[in-house]
């Protein structure tokens, strides 16, 4: 209970307006539970480390009186061996302390980061569309170990310093009420400033993280490949170190404030230390020529009263430590209360086994408001927009049955790559349905979703890892010799046994050390492996010249071969061979048919037709 009391008690500490609230307390001791029994043998230990730092005063205090009394050298030295058993003793606990905290803090900070970490990857895109990433990942960070700290160092300080407290109190009036009464008219000292303390650092706390999210956001963005080359092609180094300085000038500050804080607290509190321990030697000293106190019990008082005041001094400093802790522990779960909008329903099945058909029917959607995917700290805003998406998808209907093609073709905007995020289940719809071969898509398994649909972007998506941990993301029990004969497949494969270091090959952060069409040709070869029933093309050669974009299409003529596909394209040559084609605008599909017969229309793919090739729509 009293380490509950404490933690509640820290927990009124405000920022601002903005108060914890015992539900982050409870979900705390929630978080802890499955380490409850290393944390009671850690407080067990702080408990024994305590009556041995109270025990040792009166050892002293009874050698003394054996000097003054004359008592046997035999009695001084026995004494003095038992002083020194339990100083071995508290080495020895202090160490065993130490083991238990560390495995404790180090315990928790894995379940905390595996926990964000396993709940941002059920995020929906929309999330990660509108977060700043070096702000979540400062979440992972310093919020993590900041919540650490409550257990692996304050929670035991708690207990073992509370226990220390009453022991030495009991100790004190024993041998000399008064004395002890005197030395504890300087209390208030300690326990005014604790409260104020504690909410100005709890403030601060607040203040660093935010800060510190700010410049690891930056810092993020601009040393990725990407974004490194926008600041260089834009000649901006010297206006990004400014505001990096300005921002790291921030987090420098709210330091040296927490710092000064901090220092000014504790340095008070010596002090009343050091004047009670004069009290005691003045009054004590005293009443022991009088003859009223014997001398023993003035050295005893003296080395007491440091076991009195300086547990109050850590439980302040505890206090102070708890509120910034549960303030780490408040942003991390602010992380963990975000509800993902796609989730797995109960009693979800697989996609039906054999050919899959693809059918859109009635389907309307607006993107998610802000205010349901993301958290404005995490955005780096004051408030985040909670007005309603504009529907960006009309009643849209079709239907691909298995082995067709169909190309959806528009202007940018029309909503073609919506299509594409909803075929996989990225999003939910808001108003009809898709369906995976006759089932809605929110009754499948998210695993079988995967498992049956292979997307292919215009970006081609690399991590900063080797071409083998690459392609084994879609197929991780791929032996090299399936890996190579996907290269081969997706016309890459000579390329990669020419490199020097093959499969082993790192391909550098989002690809980078790989050319446009020789990334796309390594997704492709990626989705070859995953051997879906489902291949869905988003814009793959929309960017690649026209060596590259040949090669990526006979890699795609392999991928699409017998599969259920559906073709993203802008360039009208990529879509002629279709079974059917779909013209979207502005979220509602205006035409549909084969090649020939949308020419013959003369509506709006004739006019596509005319304003890529340059030339009359062919009679």
């Amino acid at each position: 209970m009293t380490a509950w009391s404490a933690l509640s008690r820290a927990s009124h500490a405000r920022s601002g307006r903005r108060a914890i609230s015992r539900a982050t307390l409870r979900r705390v001791l929630t978080h802890a539970r499955p380490h409850r029994a290393r944390i009671t043998a850690y407080v067990a230990v702080g408990v024994v480390e305590a009556v041995l730092a109270v025990a040792t005063p009166l050892l002293a205090g009874r050698v003394v009186d054996a000097i003054v009394d004359g008592g046997q050298t035999g009695t001084v030295v026995r004494l003095a061996l038992l002083i020194a058993v339990l100083a071995l003793a508290g080495t020895a606990l202090g160490l065993l302390g130490r083991w238990l905290s560390a495995t404790l803090g180090e315990g928790l900070i894995l379940d905390l980061r595996t926990a964000v970490f396993d709940h941002v990857q059920r995020m929906p895109v929309a999330f990660f569309t509108r977060t700043r990433t070096g702000a979540l990942v400062s979440r992972l960070d310093n919020d993590v170990l900041g919540a650490q700290r409550a257990f692996s160092d304050t929670l035991s300080g708690i207990v073992s310093n509370t226990v220390t407290l009453l022991l030495a109190l009991v100790a004190m009036l024993t041998l000399s009420w008064q004395v002890t009464v005197l030395a504890l008219l300087l209390l208030p000292v300690f326990l005014l400033p604790a409260r104020r303390i504690g909410a100005q650092l709890a403030d601060l706390r607040r203040v660093a993280a935010e800060a510190n999210a700010a410049m690891t956001g930056q810092t993020t963005e601009r040393f990725s490949a990407p974004g490194a080359t926008l600041v260089k092609l834009y000649g901006r180094p010297s206006a990004e170190s400014a505001r990096f300085a300005a921002r790291a000038r921030a987090v420098r500050d709210v330091g040296v404030r927490t710092a000064m804080v901090q220092w000014t607290f504790i340095s008070a509190l010596t002090l009343v230390s050091a004047l009670a321990l004069a009290l005691v030697y003045g009054v004590g000293g005293a009443s022991a020529l009088r003859g009223d106190l014997d001398p023993g019990a003035v050295v005893a008082l003296a080395l007491l009263l440091t076991r009195l005041y300086a547990p109050l001094t850590a439980l302040a400093s505890a206090r102070v430590d708890v509120a910034s802790a549960l303030v780490s522990f408040e942003r991390v779960f602010e992380v963990l209360d975000l509800v993902p909008l796609v989730r797995e329903r109960p009693g979800a099945v697989a996609v039906p086994d054999g050919p899959v058909a693809v059918e859109l029917d009635g389907v309307t959607f607006a993107y998610p408001a802000a205010d349901r995917v993301s958290l404005a700290s995490l955005e780096d805003v004051a408030r985040l927009d909670g007005r309603g998406g504009i529907d960006v998808l009309h009643d849209v209907s079709f239907t691909v049955r298995p082995g067709e093609v169909l190309a959806i073709v528009g202007s940018s905007g029309a909503g073609k790559s919506t299509i594409a995020a909803l075929l996989p289940r990225l999003y939910d719809v808001d108003a009809g349905a898709v369906r995976l071969g006759g089932v809605d898509v929110r009754d499948l398994t998210a695993d079988s979703i995967r498992a049956t649909i292979g997307l292919v972007t215009q970006d081609g998506h690399l991590f900063h890892e080797s071409l083998r941990d690459n392609l084994r993301l879609a197929a991780p029990g791929a032996t090299d010799a399936e890996l190579l004969d996907a290269l081969d497949r997706a016309r890459l494969g000579d390329l990669v046994r020419a490199l020097p270091e093959g499969l082993d090959t790192v391909v550098g952060e989002r690809g980078y050390r790989f050319s446009g069409g020789e990334r796309q040709r390594l997704t492709i070869a990626r989705l070859l492996l995953a051997r879906p029933r489902v291949v869905l093309l988003d814009e793959a050669t929309a960017h690649l010249d026209a060596t590259s974009e040949a090669a990526v299409q006979e890699a795609l003529d392999e991928a699409l071969d017998g599969r259920t596909a559906i073709v993203i394209a802008h360039r009208l040559s990529t879509v002629r061979a279709a079974d059917q084609i779909l013209v979207l605008e502005r979220g509602r599909v205006v035409e549909r048919g084969r090649h020939e017969e949308l020419l013959a229309l003369g509506g709006r793919y004739a006019e596509l037709y005319r304003t890529q090739f340059g030339q009359p729509v062919p009679a």
